[in-house]
């Protein structure tokens, strides 16, 4: 069977981080949501996505497909009702749906001649950008029971401090001494070939992805994730970090989801606590102004490519678009458009030739090429973003 991921309608609430990806390929837990379903399915799946990123994330279809809204995650139920889809059939969880049976040149589709299969099981779903860092807790778990079922860990060195040692997993190539672990809380996953610094302390849930640091002395608190090739150090609080980022210096990063390719400066903090403890509310791409997220905590969203200065304060819910440059004293704004370029004091526009300069040095000394690609992706963003830039 050929399996689809679609972006479904939580698309434009997952921005910014998905002017630059499908859906299917947002990081909560260990995994991307991608990486989820292809272990689960065993095999590669594709995605439906918008036009722009069709070339870099192209889908490909069969005589008979199974779509399924990359919005959810797999469990077990759910992946079970998937698998048995037949002909005219879809698996619905309330109103929204999750998955269907289709086949090659079905373009338009009328979901009143379908059976309809409803899934009322727990579900854990990705419907706005706070759920990446509010339930990365349980999906953490999830991942984490998945990826280590029936495997053996490596062995945790002995001058690491470690409580609840059966809540951790080390995988091959990682390195950890002289560090405290304590997975009393939930489970600690360490990937491969990644990197735990002298007197950093952790608690679970934690996941270090392959070849990501956490460097010397770190204060981490779970639920947090860090990407694959990502770095932390200074004090991190239930964040997630999609991948090739870096926050390596000292300042605190809480109640945050961070994308690619960004580096926070020395020094830079959050505020992930409104002063009079009110509800946090959100940029909205959706709606074009803020809206209530529900919750009290509530710290830094930022798009790919985005970057700050040393010293850089951010204000309690505040979101950063894609490829924005901030530096300089005071507090900017609580929504800072892509491709901007200043501070408090104000922003300017960040000219793509000058943004792509910078990201073809980035992502060279990663040992990966800036493609056209890559460069029509952020051309495309920085086209429907205009109208969130004042010059």
């Amino acid at each position: 069977m050929n399996y689809i991921l679609f972006d479904g309608p939580a698309r434009n609430n997952l921005l910014p981080f998905t002017y630059t990806r499908p859906v299917a390929d947002i990081r909560i837990g260990i995994l991307t949501i991608r990486e989820k379903w292809e272990f689960v399915l065993g095999g590669t799946i594709t995605t439906i996505t918008e036009d722009y990123l069709s070339d870099k994330y192209p889908m490909v279809e069969m005589n008979v497909n199974i779509m399924i809204n990359a919005s959810y995650l797999p469990t077990k139920g759910l992946v079970e009702k998937v698998k048995n889809l037949k002909e005219n059939q879809a698996v619905f969880n309330g109103d929204n749906l999750v998955a269907f049976y289709t086949v090659n040149g079905q373009e338009d589709i009328d979901f009143d001649t379908y059976e309809a299969l409803i899934y009322n099981e727990d579900t854990l779903c990705v419907e706005h950008t706070w759920d990446i860092f509010s339930k990365n807790d349980t999906a953490i778990i999830e991942d984490y029971n998945l990826l280590t079922k029936d495997r053996e860990t490596q062995k945790i060195p002995d001058s690491v401090n470690v409580i609840a040692p059966e809540n951790i997993f080390i995988e091959e190539g990682a390195k950890i001494e002289f560090a405290t672990l304590n997975a009393s809380k939930g489970p600690i996953y360490i990937g491969k070939d990644a990197e735990i610094m002298e007197g950093s302390i952790i608690r679970g849930p934690f996941a270090l992805c392959n070849n990501a640091t956490v460097k010397l002395g770190a204060k981490v608190y779970g639920p947090t994730t860090v990407g694959p090739h990502s770095k932390i150090g200074g004090e991190v609080n239930n964040s997630v970090i999609f991948g090739y980022t870096n926050k390596g210096h000292d300042g605190f990063l809480g109640n945050a989801v961070l994308g690619e390719w960004c580096n926070l400066g020395a020094d830079t903090n959050n505020s992930n606590l409104k002063n009079n403890y009110a509800e946090v509310r959100l940029w909205d791409y959706k709606t074009e102004g803020f809206s209530k997220t529900g919750l009290q905590f509530c710290g830094l969203m930022m798009g790919d490519h985005s970057k700050c200065g040393i010293n850089t304060m951010f204000n309690t819910g505040t979101v950063v678009g894609v490829s924005a440059n901030i530096f300089g004293s005071g507090f900017p704004r609580n929504f800072v458009p892509s491709f901007s370029w200043g501070g408090s004091a104000g922003f300017k526009t960040y000219n793509t030739n000058k943004a792509f300069e910078v990201a073809t040095k980035v992502m060279e000394r990663r040992a990966i090429e800036f493609t056209k690609l890559d460069q029509d992706i952020l051309e495309e963003v920085f086209e429907q973003t205009q109208k969130y830039r004042r010059s």
